[in-house]
């Protein structure tokens, strides 16, 4: 995983801790697994889906019972996300917070991280084959 020595790739807010554990005991599931795929207005939407077995290449975050699991290929663009559970008058979601994404579709459901040129131009030494 990309991360810092004792720093977890992901955290969580209270209230998505609740909500995942909520999650888990209705459904009897280990976790929510949690990634990105191509797809929405800006490129790339979140997935999340119960896990009933944790595969061997996700990073594992537990905290006060909750668990969540980041997907291998996600796990890059994921690193230093928080994530968030929101209640409104008008809906209820989980809200991720993530510093790595550079743009948003206006209705909030697909997101845009920078590409690998970008990431050469800022001066990151990203390998491209």
């Amino acid at each position: 995983m990309f991360g810092t020595p004792g720093k977890q790739a992901v955290t969580m807010t209270p209230a998505a801790i609740a909500q995942i554990k909520r999650l888990m005991a209705r459904d009897g599931s280990e976790g929510l697994r949690i990634g990105v795929k191509k797809g929405g207005c800006a490129g790339m939407e979140y997935t999340m889906e119960y896990v009933s077995e944790i595969n061997p290449h996700d990073e594992v975050i537990r905290e006060d019972g909750a668990c969540v699991m980041i997907a291998p290929m996600a796990q890059m663009f994921l690193f230093g996300t928080e994530i968030d559970y929101a209640t409104s008058m008008l809906e209820s979601g989980f809200k991720f917070n993530n510093p790595n994404v550079v743009d948003a579709c206006g209705c909030g459901e697909s997101i845009k991280f920078s590409d690998v040129n970008e990431l050469a131009a800022q001066g990151l030494n990203i390998p491209t084959n």
